[in-house]
């Protein structure tokens, strides 16, 4: 369909879309890249070797709470499947979450 991202659900959920097919959140979950409240993160990047926080603070997903980014950084740079798993956990959550708080938004509950 040639949408995805966080911001294009936002506005076609506006425009009365309930129903998106996108590879968007999987296949960035694959190489790396994660949607968070505070934007995208690249977990391969250096910065993240040693840090103990969740991917996103306040996402309760599988991943945030049992696992840190330097643990993600690790999974991802050594190739390790569980990290494309947890990251594609993570990604969907966020989705997920994102819809229902749209959803929640446009019918005024």
């Amino acid at each position: 369909m040639g949408m995805g991202t966080p911001g294009d659900l936002l506005t076609f959920a506006g425009l009365g879309y309930d129903l998106f097919d996108c590879v968007l959140p999987t296949r960035n979950a694959r190489n790396g890249m994660l949607f968070t409240r505070e934007g995208r993160l690249m977990i391969r990047n250096a910065r993240h070797v040693r840090d103990p926080r969740p991917l996103d603070e306040s996402c309760t997903c599988y991943t945030c709470r049992h696992f840190s980014r330097g643990a993600l950084r690790h999974l991802a740079l050594a190739k390790e499947m569980l990290g494309a798993q947890l990251a594609t956990l993570h990604n969907l959550h966020f989705y997920l979450t994102l819809m229902r708080e749209i959803r929640a938004d446009l019918c005024g509950r």
